[in-house]
């Protein structure tokens, strides 16, 4: 009995052999990162999501899946706001597949899911952005300061909660509802924005207001400059000529001083011979007189005759 039972077990793997060999594919193998679906004529029959060797009819088809985390981008749609003002929202969208049978039977494939998961994101994303204002949109305050810069702070909700992280969570809650409703066979396990951006055709006038205003900061620091130079530049002249005036003031002093000191000791000096004082004026008036060129006559009274007719000149003859 146990022969028969070992020869029809070596018959049947010997048919296996030769049926893998010339293309029936009796056996196949499941990646730990994927899942396979076996069709028979287009019905699903079964899923395996276990790695292994299996097992399969020759009539049997594969489709293989992946089992990791997908990701769908949706593409860019222009999305008007609480205060019909349009914003470019660009986001995407993390998924795994849950079940692959449900994902074969509505989807077919991932290129397919990328389009229905991603019309019904863009969807649920535009529903939230009609109910809110672009700043809980965007997440951001802008906050101008004392000298004209702006900053922005981040946004939250009552919660303490940023308005951006507060609208996507009401985002990913509608889409998994939507997603479920439509029997995928998927998890939505992330949605976000990535760019939140004004339209093309209103971003130059958006620039040129950006760029008004930074001129007319420019312009206002401009001013506030000049005025500091004025101010600085008028002290300074002011300083100098204080300066100036006190440097004249203590020279007039100084030469008035010296020039006391200089006739009180020419005071002292000839007040110790008038008579010399005297010569030595008539000799200045002389010089100037002759300096002008005019001839010398000297009467016999004049002091300077009385001195050459003196002691001194006969002193000179006698030498």
């Amino acid at each position: 009995m146990m022969k028969f039972v070992g020869l029809g077990l070596g018959v049947i793997l010997l048919l296996a052999a030769m049926a893998q060999a010339v293309g029936f594919g009796l056996l196949y193998a499941v990646d730990e990162t994927e899942f396979t679906v076996i069709t028979q004529f287009g019905e699903v029959k079964r899923a395996e999501t276990t790695p292994g060797l299996k097992f399969k009819s020759p009539i049997e088809t594969i489709v293989r899946f992946d089992k990791r985390l997908l990701r769908i981008d949706v593409p860019s749609a222009g999305m008007p706001d609480k205060d019909s003002q349009f914003l470019e929202i660009d986001a995407y969208i993390r998924y795994k597949i849950k079940s692959p049978e449900l994902f074969l039977q509505n989807l077919r494939d991932e290129s397919t899911a990328g389009l229905r998961i991603g019309n019904l994101a863009i969807s649920a994303i535009r529903d939230e952005v009609g109910s809110r204002d672009r700043r809980d949109i965007i997440g951001g305050e802008p906050i101008t300061l004392a000298d004209g810069t702006i900053i922005v702070n981040p946004r939250q909700t009552e919660e303490n909660v940023p308005t951006r992280e507060a609208m996507m969570q009401k985002v990913l809650s509608d889409l998994r509802e939507r997603v479920e409703s439509n029997e995928f066979g998927v998890d939505i396990t992330d949605v976000r924005i990535k760019r939140a951006d004004f339209p093309s055709a209103t971003e130059n006038s958006v620039f040129d207001r950006m760029r008004s205003e930074r001129d007319v900061q420019a312009q206002r620091l401009r001013a506030e400059g000049a005025e500091q130079y004025l101010t600085i530049t008028a002290d300074v002249d002011r300083q100098v000529r204080i300066i100036k005036a006190d440097a004249e003031r203590d020279a007039n002093i100084l030469r008035g001083e010296g020039e006391a000191g200089a006739i009180s000791i020419l005071a002292e000096a000839l007040a110790q011979d008038p008579e010399f004082f005297a010569f030595r004026r008539s000799l200045e008036a002389y010089g100037t007189f002759l300096d002008e060129g005019t001839t010398l006559v000297l009467s016999t009274n004049s002091e300077l005759f009385r001195y050459l007719e003196g002691p001194n000149a006969q002193t000179a003859q006698t030498e």
